[in-house]
């Protein structure tokens, strides 16, 4: 992984989890779109890393998808490879 900045990793666990959430919710892609009023390649894009969340959207999805997005980041935070605070 040399070259890449130490975010990069977290950003495609983020991009994994969001699909894991829909995928767990029974959801298509067309589906999550629809519930938070979005075309399906607004969803796509975010899960493929062309697009980033900003926090309201992330809510909408963890909401379309049946998690607080309090649960959402602390599985994110959980995971390994997260920076701890000191």
């Amino acid at each position: 992984m040399a070259g890449k900045k130490p975010w990069d990793q977290r950003r495609v666990r983020l991009q994994r989890m969001l699909r894991e959430a829909r995928v767990a919710a029974g959801l298509l892609q067309s589906e999550l779109a629809d519930r938070i009023g979005a075309d399906q390649s607004f969803v796509s894009r975010y899960e493929r890393g062309e697009r980033r969340l900003d926090l309201v959207e992330l809510e909408a999805i963890c909401r379309a998808c049946g998690v607080t997005l309090s649960e959402f980041v602390a599985q994110f935070e959980a995971a390994p490879g997260t920076p701890r605070r000191k």
